[in-house]
């Protein structure tokens, strides 16, 4: 029995069934919700980054703490990552809402925590 070749291309191409929870976004597990950082409210105390290692990290030109893993620590860490926080911006979100809470960050202006301004530099000429 022979295969024909042009077969493969009569095949019509998989269907997008949408979102499973397996995509690599959610980690590979089926998660019922997000860990969200409120980056407006934020001081920079770096206690949650210290915590869950994994799941925070210290965003490098403002000094506020992001969660970039949502996979990266048990839920049991990051809760507690939560409880140590004392201005109380990192919640748990529906995985629906983190589109809408970037944007609204993203709009947001701040000022970089714990560092000083930057200036250009300026030259002076020099004295002979």
């Amino acid at each position: 029995m022979s295969i024909d070749p042009s077969a493969a291309f009569k095949a019509k191409a998989q269907q997008d069934f949408g979102p499973t929870g397996k995509e690599p976004l959610l980690g590979g597990k089926l998660h019922e919700r997000a860990v969200w950082v409120d980056e407006r409210v934020c001081i920079g105390c770096r206690y949650c980054a210290h915590v869950a290692t994994n799941t925070f990290v210290i965003e490098p030109s403002w000094g506020r703490s992001r969660a970039i893993r949502q996979d990266g620590d048990s839920k049991e860490i990051i809760q507690e990552a939560i409880e140590t926080c004392p201005v109380n911006c990192i919640h748990w979100v529906d995985f629906e809402d983190l589109h809408e809470l970037r944007s609204q960050i993203n709009q947001s202006e701040f000022q970089a925590l714990g560092m000083l301004p930057k200036f250009p530099k300026r030259n002076n000429p020099r004295k002979t």
